[in-house]
């Protein structure tokens, strides 16, 4: 693997709840995640310490982060302060995001 360009077929394919699949690319202190979401899917309530930054690349979903809630389509830009409870429920077709996280989650390499 080259040490400046990253192939997403080549990276680590982690389901983190049922039908959510992602693919991270890291550097050494922020990462950035492809979020595929089957249709129905769910990102269960929870927080992190990490900030969070993202964009909605293809389909729909409702994004509740802390006591706010709105549907994303593609192009639309969310953020997540660390700490901050947030769920995601994918859509119709399901839903495609790239989340930047900084610091980088371990978990997820």
């Amino acid at each position: 693997m080259s040490e400046y360009f990253v192939d997403k077929s080549g990276c680590k394919a982690q389901e983190i709840f049922p039908g959510i699949q992602i693919r991270t690319a890291a550097a050494q202190k922020m990462m950035l995640s492809w979020v595929d979401c089957e249709p129905g899917a769910i990102v269960e309530l929870h927080s992190h310490p990490h900030e969070q930054v993202g964009v909605v690349i293809g389909g729909r979903a409702r994004f509740i982060i802390g006591d706010e809630e709105r549907v994303l389509q593609p192009g639309d830009l969310y953020r997540i302060p660390g700490g901050v409870p947030h769920k995601v429920i994918a859509l119709d077709d399901g839903a495609q995001a790239l989340d930047i996280f900084y610091p980088i989650r371990e978990e997820y390499l």
